[in-house]
Order: structure tokens, then C-alpha cells, then sequence
């Protein structure tokens, strides 16, 4: 048997002591009612040791565990919904497969997601949850169409600064992987560039020691479906492009602006249409050197709270009960008011505005 707190030991100690030190303070004081104050303090006692989570050994493992830390940059701008990955399919659906599989390549280690399109957000923080960043990635869509503001491949320069420099100033030592992942197309509205002014990654290159920047799309292009939300996918209209006649919109990678993210991040490109494995751009990495053995203990317990939660409650229904019974039921007649007797009291009346 070992105990495993439910709440922090300095808040038991100051919300539970207390109350127990005023239940026994209580019962050395009160003669008269030592009965009732023997309840209050039992049932106090009993709440306490619920708290104090009395557990016994459920199971043991070995959970790898690596300091790796894995950060997901994510296009979600309306290009990569263009369909020319692995044939026909939107290049999302690369991205999706990408990042389950650079999941699994590092088992044990945090990973965070940032995505952007009209504006960048961290979609998830820094966590162990590998099931979280795959289920992520499993319902990771296209920014809905209408709101769709342009595409900047800088645009989530400030998310990711800010990420990488908070965890490199909590864990130091910690080996902080990219993975950047879009078709690097700059569309400002009206057109594309791949010579638009774009800010440099480069100052982060300090806080990056690997990962990769994975490209999207083809020369040839594809087209896009757009996205409202609720129409399936495969029954959406395809985007237009107004400033050529309303004629579909065709978006085609930018190699130029991903392989200079990379230059500047100092890691490798890598372009990707078709769902190959990940080993080139993820084996570079020992995470047996890393993280040495890459395993710990891991021991889980059950709680065991009945016995103490059956005393507790049924102290307090005993409270409840005699609280009850003392509690006035009626008025007579006359004008009398009758008390239920409590244990070891006659029935009483008196009458209502009597002393």
C-alpha cells in the first residue's frame, strides 16, 4: 500500500488540517455532545484519507522516453487542397501521412503542432501525446475558403521563434528537431512570387539541430477544391480564379522559396508526392545516443478509496439523518410547534413565540 495524493500535500495540509484540528478541538471541548462531534470527526478523518489516495502497485513497463522534441509547421492555406499528390489526391493527405510517420519515428519524444493560413496558431503544446498529434493530423483541413487571406511562408516565423526559444530556455539540453511542411506558395491576393520579400528563418537556426522542410505539389500543378465546412469534399466546387476569366485556379510549389527555408533553418529539403517512407529525413537522428537507454520504469497504481469513502458517507447520512430528526415538522392546532426526538430525547412542543 502507498499513497498517491489527489490533491498536492500543501493543500491538504491547508484546506483539510484545519478542518480536522477544529472537528477534535471540538470533540475534547463539547461533553455534552461528544457523540455527535465522535461523527463530524470521523467523517473529516475519512475524507482526509480519500485525499491522501491510498493506492497499490497495478503494473509495471518500460516507457521509452527520449528528450527529443519535435515541432510540426503546417500549411493549411487553400493551395494545399490542390490535388496533384500521389496522382490525384490533395496534399494534405501528404502531410497527413508525413506526420504519423515522423511520429512514429521518434516513439518517446514531445511533440508540438503550429499550422497557419490567414494567421499562424500553435494547435497543440509541447506533449508526450503522440496519439493527440496523429489525431491532429487525421482531421487537419484547409483553411475555409471565404476567409482565405493569402499565403505567406513567413507567416508563421513568430509562432515558431517563440516555441522554439521557450523550450530551449525550460530544457537546454533537449534536441529540438523542424519539420516544415508546405507547397511554399506566396500569394498576396491579386498573385504568386517566389521573389516576394519574405523574412528570414535563418535567425533560428541556433535553436534547430535537425528536421527537414518537405515540399508539396508539382511543377504541373493542381487544382483546388474549396472548402465551406460542411460540403463533403469530393461534391465541393472547384476554386476559380477571377483575374483569368473565372477559369479553375491551378497552384504549382515553389521549390526555390522551400529549399531557401531550409538553407536558412539548416536542415535538408526533401519534395514529396507520393507516401514513401521518412527514414531519409528522420534516421540522421540517434536517439539511443540522445537519450541513452531511451527507457525508464514506469509504475501505474489503482487507488483503493471505497473503504474510506463507505465510512465517509455513511457518517455524513448519519449527520443528515439526526439533523433531520431534529428539525421542526409541524404546526398543531393550537399553535404548538412539534420536534421529531432525537436519539436519546423525548418528543417537544412549545408554543410558536413561547420562550
Amino acid at each position: 500500500m502507498t499513497l498517491q495524493p489527489l490533491w498536492p500535500l500543501w493543500a491538504l495540509v491547508l484546506v483539510a488540517g484545519p478542518i480536522v484540528v477544529f472537528c477534535l478541538v471540538q470533540l475534547a471541548r463539547q461533553r455534552s455532545h461528544r457523540g455527535a462531534w465522535v461523527r463530524r470527526t470521523g467523517a473529516a478523518v475519512a475524507l482526509v484519507a480519500i485525499l491522501l489516495g491510498p493506492s497499490v502497485v497495478d503494473r509495471t513497463g518500460a516507457t521509452l522516453q527520449t528528450n527529443a522534441e519535435v515541432f510540426f509547421v503546417v500549411d493549411r492555406t487553400g493551395s494545399m487542397a490542390a490535388e496533384d499528390y500521389d496522382g490525384a489526391q490533395p496534399r494534405l493527405a501528404g502531410v497527413r501521412h508525413d506526420v504519423d510517420a515522423i511520429v512514429d519515428a521518434f516513439p518517446g519524444g514531445r511533440y508540438t503542432v503550429i499550422a497557419w493560413d490567414s494567421q499562424a496558431t500553435r494547435q497543440l503544446p509541447l506533449t508526450t501525446d503522440a496519439r493527440a498529434v496523429k489525431s491532429w493530423a487525421e482531421t487537419a483541413r484547409q483553411e475555409l475558403t471565404s476567409y482565405s487571406a493569402g499565403s505567406q511562408v513567413d507567416r508563421p516565423l513568430a509562432a515558431l521563434e517563440t516555441a522554439l526559444t521557450g523550450a530551449a530556455e525550460r530544457n537546454p539540453n533537449n534536441v529540438r528537431l523542424v519539420y516544415f511542411l508546405s507547397d511554399g506558395e506566396n500569394t498576396d491576393g491579386s498573385g504568386s512570387s517566389a521573389d516576394a520579400e519574405l523574412a528570414s528563418y535563418a535567425p533560428l537556426a541556433p535553436l534547430v539541430d535537425g528536421g527537414a522542410v518537405l515540399g508539396y505539389g508539382t511543377a504541373e500543378g493542381g487544382r483546388m477544391r474549396s472548402y465551406d465546412g460542411v460540403t463533403p469534399a469530393d461534391q465541393a466546387p472547384y476554386i476559380t480564379d477571377d483575374a483569368n476569366g473565372g477559369a479553375e485556379a491551378v497552384s504549382v510549389i515553389d521549390e526555390v522559396t522551400l529549399r531557401t527555408i531550409a538553407e536558412q533553418l539548416g536542415v535538408t529539403y526533401v519534395h514529396r508526392i507520393t507516401p514513401d517512407t521518412v527514414e531519409g529525413f528522420t534516421s540522421g537522428v540517434d536517439l539511443q545516443d540522445i537519450a541513452g537507454d531511451g527507457r525508464r520504469e514506469e509504475v501505474l497504481y489503482r487507488p483503493i478509496l471505497w473503504p474510506a469513502a463507505a465510512i465517509a458517507l455513511g457518517l455524513i447520512a448519519w449527520e443528515l439523518f439526526v439533523i433531520a430528526r431534529a428539525y421542526p415538522t409541524r404546526l398543531g392546532p393550537d399553535g404548538f410547534e412539534t420536534r421529531r426526538p432525537g436519539f436519546g430525547r423525548a418528543s417537544a412542543t412549545r408554543k410558536v413565540g413561547a420562550p
